[in-house]
């Protein structure tokens, strides 16, 4: 009939509508989360007990293989915890993204100490970067995904480099891309 045909239209339309609102206002939450990023709120906390948090969500996922090599002490930072928690959650979906269509999607996360900073390693066994997007890939409005904002690595590059610190990656085709983070410890 008519009117069922009309239903499923609208209903289609609605939920079509709710889909582009929802991505809407996560690009709009990722504007702001990009323009608030000039001032963070630093405060001094354990860096482990964060990743820990942020670990034990993937950990549960299936047809995921996920290594955590932690270091076995505190691993004191000074920074912006709410950013660099959107840091590593931003650099674990990427690499989840990366390697979600592989037979078996293998993620590593393994923290090291250096004298004065941690280093920070995040890798997958995706697809790897092709070589013509490899310079962009920190840039603003770069995105290797079709919805998305393309803040998502420029951002981290931010919040990175406010809290001290560095990131690069290294990659390569076909077998994957690893994400090093290093920030320097608190040692007051």
């Amino acid at each position: 009939s008519d009117a069922g045909n009309m239903k499923d239209l609208t209903a289609n339309v609605a939920k079509t509508l709710v889909e582009q609102i929802d991505h809407l206002s996560k690009i709009a939450a990722d504007f702001s989360q990009f323009a608030n990023i000039g001032n963070p709120k630093r405060e001094i906390f354990d860096l482990h007990e964060m990743l820990s948090s942020l670990v034990s969500l993937y950990e549960t996922l299936e047809n995921l293989l996920f290594k955590w090599v932690p270091v076995r002490e505190k691993v004191m930072v000074y920074a912006d915890k709410t950013q660099l928690n959107r840091l590593f959650t931003n650099l674990l979906q990427n690499a989840f993204e990366a390697c979600h269509e592989m037979p078996r999607c293998v993620i590593s996360v393994s923290e090291e100490l250096r004298e004065d900073h941690i280093l920070i390693k995040i890798s997958d066994n995706g697809e790897g970067i092709p070589e013509q997007m490899q310079s962009k890939i920190f840039m603003p409005n770069f995105t290797t995904k079709s919805s998305g904002t393309g803040l998502g690595l420029a951002m981290s590059k931010t919040i990175v480099e406010q809290a001290r610190g560095r990131i690069w990656f290294e990659t390569s085709v076909g077998n994957g891309t690893t994400f090093f983070v290093e920030l320097p410890l608190d040692r007051s």
